[in-house]
């Protein structure tokens, strides 16, 4: 079985190569669900690791739907992947009635033409997953990553199953709460490959920081943050006048 783990930082990536995976996805903030790493940790991992790279092609948290600038930014990231060697990437793009946007996920399949891809999690929010997997494949989709559209992977393992049997041309991806103890059911199982993160925190600070920079205002799914144009625009009134 193909051991794929979620590598969210330089230090990460060389640790799963150590412990002996097969390939990395690399992404950064996995509190988020992941985005897409900067090209200072694109570059230092494909320098540092010699074991296949997929890049996660997410440009911000929340929903799987871009506007035109958000996807034109995801093109250049997918040509910096090539341009530096990488092996494959994961993206996924949905309407916003969670349906698949089959154009734009053409498009990316042309973009990452020679690159492995993979359809991430935003698989987990379709309605239809039997009739979106027979899309993917007609697009030409390697693989799919999904948690069995469950909070977990393993509370996803029947349609897991059925999606696994049911495939032709991509491989099924099992991942979310993928742990020591549960790993073997997906052995069992009969799947190909798994994904999990390995994740370990490891203490940094003696004690914790008179202020907190995380903000929950910010984690929604079905809105997105943007500066807000009236609110600036009356604050440069006021700065200026």
């Amino acid at each position: 079985m193909l051991l794929e783990v979620c590598a969210n930082s330089l230090e990460s990536a060389l640790i799963a190569q150590k412990a002996g995976a097969d390939r990395i996805e690399l992404c950064m903030e996995l509190g988020v669900g992941g985005v897409t790493p900067s090209f200072g940790m694109l570059k230092n991992v494909r320098e540092q690791v010699s074991i296949p790279i997929h890049v996660l092609i997410r440009p911000r948290s929340g929903d799987f739907t871009y506007s035109d600038s958000e996807f034109e930014i995801m093109r250049t990231n997918i040509e910096q992947c090539a341009v530096l060697g990488m092996d494959g990437i994961v993206s996924g793009v949905l309407y916003r009635d969670f349906t698949l946007d089959k154009q734009r996920t053409s498009k990316i399949r042309a973009w990452a033409k020679g690159m492995h891809f993979t359809f991430h999690r935003a698989f987990d929010w379709v309605l239809n997953p039997l009739d979106t997997l027979v899309e993917l494949e007609a697009i030409g989709i390697d693989a799919i990553l999904s948690s069995g559209q469950e909070d977990s992977a393993l509370k996803g393992l029947d349609l897991l199953k059925q999606l696994s049997e049911m495939a032709t041309d991509c491989t099924i991806l099992p991942g979310g709460g993928v742990r020591v103890h549960n790993v073997h059911q997906f052995v069992d199982a009969g799947f190909d490959a798994i994904h999990l993160s390995g994740t370990h925190f490891r203490k940094t600070l003696d004690t914790m920081p008179p202020v907190s920079m995380n903000s929950s205002s910010f984690l929604k799914e079905n809105e997105v943050a943007t500066t807000h144009l009236e609110t600036v625009a009356q604050i440069v009134a006021l700065l200026k006048s």
